[in-house]
This record gives C-alpha cells, structure tokens and sequence, in this order.
C-alpha cells in the first residue's frame, strides 16, 4: 500500500478510516431521519458511535496520532453529534423536553469552545483533552442507551454536566495555547509545565 501523506503525517491508518466512516455515514442518517427510519438510524449511529470509541483508542494504542487525524476525528465527531442531537430532538424529545436546560448549556458551552478556537487559530480544535475523551465516552453511552433501551435521567446529567465542564476546561486550555497541537491532555498537565 502506498504511504499518503499530509504536512509529514501518514494519513492512512485504521483510526482515519473509521473518522472518515463516521463522516461519510452523516447524509445517510440525514436522511434517515428525514424518513423516519428510526431502526436504521438507531444501527447506524451506534455503528457511530463505537467508531468513535475505536478510532482514539487505537490511534493511541498503536501511536498513530497526527494532526490530520485529530482534526478528521473532529469533523467526524462533529457529524456524529449533530446527527445523535436531531435524532434526540426527533425521535426522543418528549424523554428529553423536561430536562432540556442542560442540553442547551452544555450546547452553548459547546458551540463557545469552537467559537473560541476558530477566533483564536482560525481550524477546528482538534484538541483530546482527557475530560472531552472521557465526556465523549459518557455522552456516547448516553446516546446509546437513549436509543437503545430508553432515557435514564441521572446518566443524561451526569453525561452533559461532565461535558459541560469538559469543554469549560477546553475553552480555557484553547485560551492558555499558542496553537492547536495534539498531546494536549488538559489544564492541570499545563499547569504543571
């Protein structure tokens, strides 16, 4: 197989392979929504949302992070968010309408971090701050088991409340950085420097 590179960075691993399936799989949820193919919609987020779980731990595991991968692993997150919220929003609102004031703080929390690394380095933050890794983790089992098997209202706010915090920190850290690199595990690792 040939070696493709980026700025230096072999961009043909595993990990930007499922970055790139969680991408590609974005219209066709879209659409999936717009159709009301709640089912399907349910099997492929899920396939999603696991590709999410996979993609880092083997980019870690096997040390092939690079830059580019952070950043598709962003956008591909990025896809994945949006189409877990319009299927929150479609298929679950009513579970959720009675607790929606978390959901739109951490969206605002959210939206303010990226708001923040596009004004401040003008790119995605393709920042893996442990507390964002581990929110994803627990947003991602929230999703899940949203899905899945129904709402549970102490795993909604635990997940949205750590990822609150979570991209609190990030806005601070993005605000601490002279550029966006990859290896930044969080605000106390900088601290200590």
């Amino acid at each position: 197989m040939k070696k493709i590179t980026v700025k230096g960075e072999n961009i043909v691993n595993v990990p930007n392979a499922l970055s790139l399936y969680r991408i590609v799989a974005f219209p066709v949820l879209f659409y999936l929504v717009l159709t009301q193919q709640e089912t399907w919609f349910v099997i492929l987020l899920c396939i999603s949302l696991i590709s999410d779980i996979l993609d880092g731990s083997i980019a870690r595991y096997f040390k092939l992070q690079t830059n580019f991968g952070a950043a598709l692993d962003n956008l591909g997150d990025i896809c994945t968010y949006i189409m877990a919220l319009l299927g929150l929003f479609i298929f679950k609102w009513n579970d959720i309408e009675p607790h929606a004031w978390m959901l739109y703080l951490f969206l605002a929390v959210f939206i303010l971090s990226y708001i923040v690394s596009f004004l401040r380095f003008k790119k995605i933050p393709g920042l893996h701050l442990f507390s964002c890794v581990l929110a994803g983790y627990m947003q991602g089992v929230f999703f899940f088991t949203l899905f899945v098997f129904g709402f549970y209202p102490w795993l909604y706010y635990l997940a949205l409340g750590w990822g609150t915090l979570a991209y609190i920190e990030k806005i601070v850290v993005l605000l601490k950085l002279d550029d966006i690199k990859i290896g930044v595990k969080g605000l106390y690792w900088m601290m200590k420097k």
